[in-house]
């Protein structure tokens, strides 16, 4: 059976509730999350075996992250130890207009500190069938980014096939270096990419095209752009979100493999419940139709979009659905009947 290895950072999630803003609030919910982890949280729901590896303090914050992962089915043996700190981030909730705001509160935590070559990635990938890796991580520290470049060598070495979400966040990337002086050594053991045209571009050192994904005619030159910078390329597919406001976002997703153009029907989620997460939500669907239905591209991406439409629907950073509740929601049952 295939098995998923993600690499990253899982944070402290410390959100307002009812929509109040920072100032108003008077406690934090407490919960955990983080691009990569949440991946491996949705796979291990959909039954594919799924390990999360990254780097946490060794006092009782970090052991409850550890217990996070064993509480949702997600191994974690190859965990390792050091640093002071978990990394936080703050989330107020928008409505409405008004959009929700992220804090980050990462800085020279146990995984922005983390040291290259502190990972034995041969022994850790050994069984791996699927390798997973995202731009927060290269984001949060250089040293961070020098892991990952690390893991990515041992597992293109080792025939592992290799997603990355592209997940730009400006806010993360203050420790000198440019996304476009990082992301091209990492992209280029890249199969499968996960992310907007206009951000692969940046991330690659060139200048934004703003495309129009309603032209689907215009896409497969630019993403062919894409193919030729990454040559391990197989897949590439973006997420269409149509921000209506706070709460209403209309979901759709775009799939190229160098050949042909897919795309998945927008879909209105209204009200939205929470949106933190939902791109990682597109993320384990795309990886588990890819892994699971390798000819049919078409009802892998359909997958990708309805899991990510539903995770608006849960709150939290996870995906907490089943296959049954995505493919039901594939084949048309949208209603939100009561299941008796």
């Amino acid at each position: 059976m295939s098995k998923v290895v993600t690499f990253g950072e899982i944070m402290l999630r410390l959100s307002t509730e009812r929509h109040l803003r920072f100032s108003q609030a008077k406690f934090f919910a407490a919960s955990y999350g983080g691009g990569e982890f949440n991946v491996a949280v949705s796979l291990a729901n959909y039954g594919v075996p799924s390990e999360f590896i990254t780097r946490l303090p060794n006092n009782e914050i970090g052991a409850c992250a550890l217990k996070e992962m064993r509480k949702f089915n997600v191994e974690s043996k190859n965990i390792i130890y050091g640093g002071n700190r978990l990394g936080i981030y703050f989330l107020e909730t928008g409505a409405g207009t008004r959009g929700s705001n992220v804090v980050y509160d990462r800085s020279n935590s146990s995984m922005a500190t983390i040291k290259k070559g502190e990972i034995d990635w041969q022994s850790v990938l050994k069984d791996a069938t699927w390798f997973h890796w995202s731009g927060i991580t290269p984001a949060i520290s250089e040293s961070a980014a020098e892991e990952c470049l690390q893991a990515l060598k041992v597992a293109h070495e080792l025939g592992i096939t290799i997603s990355s979400d592209l997940n730009y966040r400006s806010k993360l990337w203050q420790y000198g270096k440019s996304p476009s002086e990082v992301m091209p050594e990492l992209l280029k053991y890249s199969n499968i990419i996960l992310g907007d045209i206009d951000t692969a571009f940046f991330m690659l050192g060139h200048d934004k095209v703003n495309p129009n994904y309603q032209d689907q005619n215009s896409l497969p030159a630019l993403y062919t752009k894409l193919f030729n910078e990454c040559p391990n390329l197989k897949t590439i597919a973006t997420t269409l979100r149509y921000s209506v406001s706070a709460s209403h976002q209309r979901i759709g997703g775009v799939l190229y493999d160098g050949q042909n153009l897919y795309t998945a029907d927008v879909k209105d989620v209204t009200p939205v419940v929470d949106r933190v997460g939902s791109g990682d939500a597109f993320m384990g669907g795309l990886i588990y139709g890819l892994l699971n239905l390798p000819n049919d591209k078409q009802r892998a991406l359909n997958f990708a979009v309805a899991a990510c439409c539903l995770k608006h629907t849960i709150s939290g950073d996870y995906n907490l659905v089943s296959v049954k509740e995505v493919e039901n929601m594939i084949d048309g049952d949208a209603t939100g009947k009561v299941s008796r």
